[in-house]
């Protein structure tokens, strides 16, 4: 029965091919099925059998599913095309939408590469002579001397306000004064800690201009400075503007306001990155911008800080994980779709809907929920609500139970209030690693219950498809059940292993009938409500799914489910909203645009954003599937092998929290025998330190045959993905953001592998494979940049070198796939995604989803800097 389906299922897809091919649109004057093959179309063969290695291939042969190419493959076969100047420039949309040689030659017929020896476009490409000189090495060490200092000097400063904080409470007579005075200092620090970023601001930049500046300059260090306190006020924590899923507070337009941003009444603001040159931020009245979404009003752009306006106009829609570059803007009623952007110049008209990357017109309409009365006057109550809450009741019982507890329990005592040669006794470190292996396993224990109790009890209290009030009674169920259950350090315990399935069934995910793979799902899966996601059997995800099944307006939300289908594969960074047309048997791209219109996709792949339909599977693929009885051993040794990666996980967790506290013993013993003010810079220097420095060396260490990575490809059952896998889960990167913007970062990234050149700009790029990576000279990194050195489709796993040029940008958001070779030069959009295999030229410029070339000559006066400068002249 089995041979009669493989033979019915060959026949179709035999029939599918054919179909394609006699359907494959040709325009007047091509050649047909039976013309003879044209001198094109033989170049491109001869290309096409070096490229993917065959020994004969016809210009009707399929791609995929005669010739057995993938997406790498068929990316170094356009680049191979772009390289001759006879042929014609193909792109990997291209070759997608026809993929035979014959339907791909007449596609790609009409982009003559002739233009570009006409001496008018020479002319145009001309590189321009620099308006400025580059930071040289001097003023890049420099920078990174003064940030060190500031960061020294802010932790220092800190550490004094504890100390002094410490001996106040402790000399409280009795428990109430204690409490008492715990209360006092713990408002009092947050307060001035959440007013300090304003007064910074204003004093040092006072109201920011549409302008241009170096990095590693004076003017940059301010600029870093304002831009680090801005985004890392406790406030924030405190109202829910940095948890992991959608919730919003009227307290953030009220702080934006003060910094000098202009937000309309009724803004909701869902992100967690908020802006940073705030006076050039204009947000009309009862906009909604969505989590994850990036309006910074300035980018970095080849070794240059550019800052400019961004104007949304009255009722606008930004949705989640879009891009909105400086110089663009969006009208009234406007509305862009999720894992979209918005590139300089580009507007939005009055009532228009776009989305893609770079942005295009689309008839898809993005807001799904009503509008309810009484908005404001709940949001003045919600807010008043939350600083009564915070400064009342939260920070007050927080400091008092330290105090207390500080107080009460000798081996924490003993901490703030060493005896002379503490250090040298094994008591000390007896206290200290029972402290730390109570406060993990207090994590671990807690963490669980909550998720899997509390969570599941408010879900009572919400009815999906109902219409609630924004800032009401629901409103605050919803957000409780988004921070319960998206709980980050379960994730990373349990991702990436068998384990996963359990712990999303305990946090309230229908997962139907699981079909194990011991990688059913990566580290980084979050949502908004875990008991509306409905995931089919035989999934499996990468990493990075963000579950979007809460809706909002600026007045009210709603919840609803999300279905994932069956027997599909979702990649890194996918959005996954309740309206998705996405059926069973689909395969979705990283970073791909999840569809909300036209028909239910099945049996299909999905690339880009807006994403077009490419081969769910090829053959290369299928032969690292394992027969039945074959996955199930090599499962079992999967799962005896994550056991240990989550008990390292766990000990470098322990081990993390106990040298801290013999570091900070250390400098409490500085306090009573040495100079309480050279113990104090010394701790403020050496606390940054030594947390990159543990983590580094430990990272080192329980990955040593991974210290050199090689380009693999393998199936998720081989040891050497387990032993990847526990490459990742070791890895800490939430210590990274606070070097964002320094030379430190670059420090930090050779330590761990990376070979870096001279002068890297480094704004908020992530690397998974650190040592598959190479980046040359005076590079520049935005936020949200990444260099993805793997891929992880079905059951294989693929992972190739990165090669980045010297003086290269990566745009806000922009990512660069594995086996890519960047040249000199380059400049590679916001939200830009550059697909794995691609070789890019020096000089030229890619932009979208995936990412083309949009121009070519080097960029040295950008179309940024003529808007910036046009914008100043008006």
């Amino acid at each position: 029965m089995s041979s009669v389906l493989a033979s019915f299922r060959g026949a179709m897809s035999k029939t599918a091919r054919e179909i394609h091919q006699v359907s494959c649109p040709l325009p007047a004057g091509t050649v047909n099925v039976g013309d003879s093959s044209t001198a094109p179309e033989m170049s491109l063969l001869a290309i096409l059998v070096d490229v993917v290695g065959v020994e004969r291939a016809t210009i009707d042969s399929h791609f995929f599913d005669e010739l057995g190419a993938d997406s790498m493959v068929m990316a170094r076969f356009c680049a191979r095309v772009r390289k001759r100047p006879d042929l014609p420039s193909a792109t990997i949309k291209d070759v997608y939408a026809n993929p035979t040689i014959r339907c791909l030659a007449a596609a790609i017929s009409g982009t003559s590469p002739a233009l570009r020896e006409t001496p008018e476009f020479q002319k145009q490409l001309a590189p321009e002579a620099p308006r400025w000189r580059r930071s040289g090495t001097t003023k890049y060490v420099l920078c990174g001397v003064t940030q060190f200092a500031m960061i020294a000097a802010y932790i220092s400063s800190a550490e004094a306000v504890g100390y002094l904080g410490w001996n106040w409470i402790s000399a409280a007579t009795d428990l109430g004064a204690l409490f008492l005075r715990a209360s006092v200092l713990g408002d009092s620090v947050v307060v001035v800690m959440c007013i300090l970023p304003i007064v910074v601001k204003w004093a040092l930049i006072g109201r920011w201009t549409t302008r241009e500046f170096p990095v590693w300059s004076l003017a940059y260090v301010r600029f870093w400075f304002v831009k680090t306190l801005v985004r890392a006020n406790p406030l924030l924590l405190l109202v829910g503007g940095r948890s992991r899923s959608n919730t919003t507070s009227p307290i953030i337009n009220i702080y934006l306001r003060a910094l000098g941003a202009r937000i309309g009444p009724g803004v909701a603001i869902f992100a967690r990155t908020l802006p940073v040159c705030t006076d050039l931020l204009t947000i009309g009245a009862d906009t909604v911008i969505r989590n994850e979404a990036l309006i910074a009003c300035y980018r970095a752009h080849d070794g240059r800080i550019q800052t400019g306006p961004v104007h949304l106009g009255k009722h606008a829609f930004v949705g989640e994980a879009a891009v909105i570059d400086i110089g663009a803007s969006m009208g009234d009623g406007a509305q862009l779709g999720h894992v979209s952007s918005l590139h300089t110049g580009q507007v939005v008209p009055d009532g228009e809907t776009w989305h893609g990357c770079p942005a295009q017109r689309t008839d898809v309409d993005y807001r799904v929920v009503g509008h309810i009365p009484g908005a404001r006057r709940r949001a003045i109550f919600f807010g008043a609500g939350q600083l009564v809450g915070i400064f009342v009741i939260s920070v007050p019982l927080m400091s008092s139970l330290l105090a207390l507890a500080f107080e009460k329990i000798p081996q924490l005592d003993r901490l703030l209030d060493p005896e002379p040669g503490v250090l040298t006794t094994w008591v000390f470190y007896r206290d200290a690693s029972l402290i730390s292996v109570v406060a993990v396993g207090a994590a671990l224990v807690l963490g669980l219950s909550a998720a899997g109790t509390i969570p599941r009890l408010l879900n009572r209290m919400i009815e999906p498809d109902t219409e609630y009030p924004l800032y009401g009674f629901h409103y605050n169920i919803h957000r409780a059940i988004t921070r319960l259950s998206n709980n980050r350090f379960m994730g990373n315990l349990f991702g990436d292993t068998s384990y996963i399935v359990h712990y999303l069934r305990l946090v309230g995910y229908d997962l139907s009938t699981v079909t194990q793979t011991g990688s059913n799902f990566g580290q980084k899966t979050k949502h908004e409500n875990p008991f509306l996601i409905t995931i089919g059997s035989g999934t499996m995800v990468a990493d990075g799914l963000a579950i979007l099944n809460a809706d909002f307006s600026h007045t009210s939300f709603r919840l609803s489910r999300a279905r994932i289908g069956a027997h599909s594969f979702l990649g890194n960074s996918i959005y996954y909203p309740t309206q998705s047309r996405v059926g069973d048997d689909c395969l979705l791209a990283s970073k791909a645009m999840v569809p909300v219109d036209g028909p239910v996709r099945e049996g299909t792949g999905l690339l880009g954003s807006p994403a077009f339909p490419i081969p769910r599977t090829v053959e290369r693929d299928k032969a690292k599937r394992l027969g039945r009885g074959v996955q199930r051993r090599r499962l079992r040794a999967k799962n005896r092998h994550n056991i240990v990666t989550m008990a390292l996980f766990l000990l470098l967790r322990w081990f993390f929290l106990l040298s801290m506290l013999v570091f900070t013993e250390a400098v409490s013993d500085g306090y009573a025998e040495w100079n309480p003010l050279a113990a104090l810079v010394l701790s403020g220097l050496f606390y940054p330190l030594w947390t990159i420095v543990v983590w580094a060396v430990t990272e080192r260490l329980v990955t040593p045959r991974l210290r050199k990575l090689r380009p693999q490809y393998c199936s998720i059952y081989d040891r050497y993905f387990w032993r990847h896998e526990r490459y990742w889960k070791v890895n800490w990167q939430d210590y990274y953001v606070l070097l964002n913007g320094t030379p430190l970062k670059n420090v930090l990234w050779r330590l761990l592998g990376v070979r870096i050149g001279r002068r890297l700009f480094d704004d908020g790029l992530e690397m998974t494979e650190r040592s598959l990576v190479t980046i040359g000279d005076d590079c520049t990194a935005n936020q949200l940049t990444g260099l993805q050195g793997h891929s992880q489709e079905d059951g294989a796993f693929k992972s190739e070198y990165i090669t980045i040029g010297s003086r290269v940008t990566l745009g806000p958001g922009a990512w660069v796939n594995y086996g890519v070779t960047v040249g000199d030069d380059v400049c590679v959009e916001p939200h830009s995604y550059v697909m794995k295999g691609e070789e890019i030229p020096s000089g030229a410029c890619w932009s979208g989803n995936p990412a083309v070339e949009v121009r070519e000559g080097r960029h040295v006066t950008s179309p940024v800097r003529q808007v910036t400068e046009g914008a100043v002249s008006a």
